[in-house]
């Protein structure tokens, strides 16, 4: 009989508290309510966070990739609990095989430092590229992936490259660890417009050609309808709706679903804040 193997990522219940204010008025703040999520080892997929900000679908994913520890509840990856990730090089396996994609690029290079510098660290510290070569050749495979090259990027700052380039050099530098699972924190929002789908349909194609599943964080429905498997909706730290992204975003249940469709129907973002602040205290 054969043994069932592990989901790569199981979440289980998991939530997070944090206490706010000052010394003498202190609040308990519950970011992450009971959430739980499991992504399956043999299926390779792109699974949406979707909420608008406060929802706690950031919180969620600085749990995942291991920077802050559940309040309650459990993460595993592969089997393995992350609270019991504390030597070095338990630490550096697993950050091998998760990596983040954050949202604003131009903060995740220092403005003083060459952009290649990033990827040939990172060649060297998960990918064993020992020499110079070595590192060169990870560092352009892995740009290769994501339409462009060292080439184009060499000896380059943050500054002499588009945002759209930038993300895409972000991309490349978590792909040069061989990852099984990437989180991107709002990937998108900070990519002109016009670039948006270019990135979210790079993302498609790493899992299709590379088997690597995505935790997409978005509150962006239509990129997370056009390229997400299955979905979560958050508000206020907790699953008002989940499943297959198409059903759930082309036919939401609950209110706040509903909601958050409708005003995405805008492509004016201060329309759509306006929108949501008006209604939010109508939903039950």
């Amino acid at each position: 009989m054969n043994a069932v193997a592990e989901p790569l990522l199981d979440v289980r219940h998991v939530g997070k508290v944090f206490m706010a204010g000052g010394l003498f008025a202190r609040r308990r703040v519950e970011a992450v309510a009971d959430v739980s999520l499991v992504l399956e080892a043999s299926r390779p997929e792109i699974f949406a966070v979707i909420g608008e900000s406060g929802s706690g679908k950031s919180t969620l994913a600085r749990m995942v990739l291991g920077e802050m520890a559940p309040s309650t509840g459990t993460i595993r990856f592969r089997g393995e609990d992350l609270r019991n990730l504390r030597s070095r090089r338990a630490r550096l396996g697993f950050m091998q095989q998760v990596q983040p994609v954050a949202q604003n690029p131009f903060e995740a290079f220092n403005p003083l430092k060459r952009v290649d510098r990033y990827l040939f660290f990172t060649a060297a510290r998960f990918a064993g590229a020992s020499n110079r070569e070595a590192r060169r050749g990870r560092a352009d495979a892995a740009l290769q992936k994501v339409g462009l090259s060292l080439a184009e990027i060499e000896g380059r700052f943050p500054h002499e490259l588009s945002g759209g380039q930038l993300q895409r050099v972000a991309i490349a530098r978590a792909l040069i660890s061989q990852p099984a699972l990437i989180v991107a924190d709002e990937p998108v929002s900070m990519v002109d417009a016009s670039l948006r789908m270019s990135i979210v349909n790079l993302f498609m194609k790493l899992r299709d050609e590379l088997n690597v599943s995505i935790i997409y964080i978005t509150h962006d429905l239509a990129t997370a309808y056009a390229i997400s498997d299955r979905v979560i909706i958050m508000r206020a730290g907790r699953v008002v709706e989940e499943g297959v992204a198409s059903e759930v975003l082309s036919a939401p249940r609950h209110p706040y679903s509903i909601l958050l469709r409708r005003s995405m129907l805008s492509i004016d973002d201060a329309g759509t804040n306006r929108l949501l602040a008006e209604e939010e205290g109508r939903l039950v």
